[in-house]
């Protein structure tokens, strides 16, 4: 009887094969199992595709509150070093919160009472006239001058021009009823006291969003998360500020040229400054086109000093005004500028071209700080 005293095999002898751990019978099971089973490895690739795609739907149905919500966030940022100076003056958190705040709501009123109303009735004056200005150009002499040069192709272009903008529901069809969508004064106020009440959550709320992101990371690693968050926040406040107040400058100063020219719908011209100069580096570049196109249908000469008066300007600006204003934000190479202003206006129009820049400067900022310094340390 052999068998019945043959000791049994012991596992700690290195002699005796040890079975794999469990997780690599199951990991290589699962893969097995997904091979042999591809009915089964399809179902799951099927309902992921359909989960996507209903996200998908659910994102593009909340893209209008996520827009709200993003651009809140963003006029947060930048009032947020407004108050940061006030309480360096011994000031408190929440009573230079309502100042900064109640300032924001005087300035946002005038311009809703003062500015909006006669620049949109200046916008139907100004499509009216489109169809006069044109032929009002072509028969000046130094347009059939210019003419007799090139030939009838920039004629044949503003008859169809003056034609196409002669038809209302041209200008109704434009980008599928964007026009109309745009001006519809319920959805334009509603959104507007949308983003004015979140504005007025995520600023009084911003210290302690940014404390309750620092507990997220790891304990080792919150001060370089706190301190990177705070130069991001830093940057993106003055950025946007500082955007602002350009802008300003730019439509004050377009404004009072259109007074003192004689030119006409100055409030509309003031407004579409303020806007599209809100767009970095290329923003008044494209209104000083753009206006001195418009200036021409009035009075060619003007028209030339109007184009002179505004590239001065804009020297002053780039040379004198934007480093003082700016001197605080991240610096961005103008070609990642460009890249990101079109990219943000492709996906969310103004919105996206003003929010990508600060998004950029973020993502520099990150590199600079983490990933350049770790790629040092590897020797």
């Amino acid at each position: 009887m052999s068998d019945a005293t043959t000791p049994a095999p012991d596992a700690a002898d290195p002699a005796v094969p040890v079975p794999a751990p469990f997780p690599q019978f199951a990991r290589r099971r699962s893969i097995l199992t997904s091979v042999d089973h591809p009915f089964g490895l399809g179902f799951a690739l099927v309902l992921g595709g359909l989960a996507a795609f209903v996200l998908g739907l659910a994102l593009t149905s909340l893209s209008t509150i996520l827009i709200y919500i993003a651009l809140a966030i963003f006029i947060a940022l930048g009032l947020d070093p407004v108050v940061k100076r006030l309480e360096g003056h011994g000031m408190s958190r929440p009573r230079a919160i309502a100042i900064v705040f109640g300032i924001f709501l005087v300035i946002l009123v005038v311009v809703i009472v003062f500015i909006v109303p006669p620049a949109l009735r200046q916008v139907a004056e100004f499509v009216r006239s489109v169809p006069a200005g044109i032929t009002q150009l072509q028969n000046s002499d130094w347009y059939r001058g210019f003419e007799a040069q090139i030939g009838d192709v920039v004629g044949t272009a503003l008859d169809q021009l003056s034609t196409f903008l002669a038809d209302p529901g041209n200008l109704l069809a434009v980008g599928g009823g964007v026009l109309a969508v745009g001006f519809g004064v319920g959805n334009a106020i509603s959104g507007m006291l949308i983003v004015i009440v979140l504005t007025l959550y995520f600023l009084a709320s911003l210290t302690a969003f940014q404390t309750s992101f620092y507990r997220l990371a790891p304990a080792r690693d919150r001060p370089t998360v706190a301190e990177l968050t705070e130069k991001i926040t830093d940057s993106v406040g003055a950025y946007l500020i500082g955007m602002v107040i350009l802008a300003a400058c730019n439509a004050a100063f377009a404004t009072l040229l259109h007074l003192v020219l004689g030119l006409p719908f100055p409030a509309f011209m003031g407004l579409a400054a303020f806007l599209i100069t809100l767009i970095p580096l290329v923003g008044p570049v494209l209104y000083w086109i753009i206006a001195s196109v418009v200036a021409l249908f009035t009075n060619p000469v003007i028209a030339l000093i109007f184009a002179v008066l505004y590239l001065i300007y804009m020297q002053f600006e780039a040379y004198l005004l934007t480093p003082r204003i700016m001197n605080k934000a991240i610096a961005i190479p103008g070609a990642l500028v460009i890249i990101g202003a079109l990219v943000g206006g492709t996906l969310l129009g103004l919105l996206g071209a003003l929010v990508s820049i600060p998004v950029t400067a973020a993502i520099l900022l990150i590199i600079k700080q983490l990933v350049i310094p770790r790629q040092d340390a590897k020797t």
